[in-house]
């Protein structure tokens, strides 16, 4: 069985493309250029292409089992998984996971969330064998906040006061992996989610803890929030995200019990918790 891992070199598909080795896959990784490769085993087949480039897709396409497909938040994202899930269907491959986002479905305003609720229902609609993974908030995105805490001591993602649903990327490669090389997951949705809510006061205060320094949250001022942003990123991005993160705030973003039961039994194993990334974290930084 032949894999193409779409999104191969970002944080969370390198991760897959480890998962389905480790279970026996052969895997094939779609990269846009040669140099893009380093993050990659040197022994992995590789495809050159763009989401783009529908010529390209399908040459990647060709020999394959199964697709994995992440898509980056672009502004023509729909239309690149549009794309690749036309001619998944064309080349009638046996499988598609794609990777979602947690109650997509009540976040139509924000988006990449309606992108990728647009992709579910072409899924469902056309009778491709799929599974779909619904990932929380990425635990590993407050890996890049090593300057502002161990700095000036402050936590300045506005993830609000009432707790949201967190996934470790190392889960949702696991469940993609699962889904893609063992029965039972087609027609599948996945709600991927960590064993306890987080919040930008409960993180600060974890951080706080482990650094033993005081973290300060900075607030859930989205208007300041958007505007800093915009000197990092495209406007459109920081518009999309703010839209996200005051969506969590507005509407909640909270998991169940249920969900985090239905999560433990897919890997026979609690999912992995904010605080012991955090904790990894630190001991990373420190040596």
């Amino acid at each position: 069985m032949k894999v193409l891992v779409i999104g191969a070199t970002g944080n969370v598909g390198s991760v897959v493309v480890g998962e389905l080795l480790k279970r026996g896959a052969e895997v094939r990784a779609l990269i846009r250029k040669h140099d893009a490769d380093h993050k990659l085993p040197a022994s992995l087949e590789v495809a050159i292409g763009d989401l783009l480039d529908p010529v390209s897709i399908e040459e990647a396409m060709k020999g394959v089992d199964k697709l994995f497909l992440l898509n980056a938040v672009t502004a023509d994202e729909l239309t690149q998984a549009l794309i690749t899930f036309c001619l998944a269907k064309r080349m009638k491959l046996k499988h598609m996971t794609y990777l979602s986002v947690f109650k997509v479905e009540q976040f139509r305003d924000v988006p990449h969330f309606a992108s990728k609720l647009a992709v579910e229902s072409a899924l469902r609609e056309f009778g491709v064998p799929h599974t779909i993974l619904r990932p929380g908030y990425y635990i590993q995105n407050d890996a890049t906040l090593k300057d502002v805490l161990t700095g000036p001591g402050i936590y300045p993602i506005p993830l609000g006061t009432a707790g949201i649903a967190a996934v470790d990327i190392r889960d949702i490669a696991e469940a993609a992996a699962i889904s893609l090389t063992e029965d039972g997951h087609d027609g599948q949705t996945y709600d991927l989610v960590g064993p306890a809510l987080i919040s930008g006061p409960g993180n600060a205060e974890v951080w706080g803890k482990l650094l033993r320094k005081e973290i300060k949250y900075t607030g859930h001022n989205f208007d300041q929030w958007e505007q800093t942003m915009r000197g990092k990123m495209p406007a459109w991005m920081a518009f999309d995200l703010r839209m996200m993160f005051q969506g969590y705030f507005d509407r909640g973003f909270a998991s169940t019990e249920t969900e985090v039961a239905q999560i433990t039994k897919l890997f026979g194993r609690a999912p992995r918790s904010y605080q012991d990334f955090a904790a990894e974290t630190t001991k990373l930084w420190n040596a």
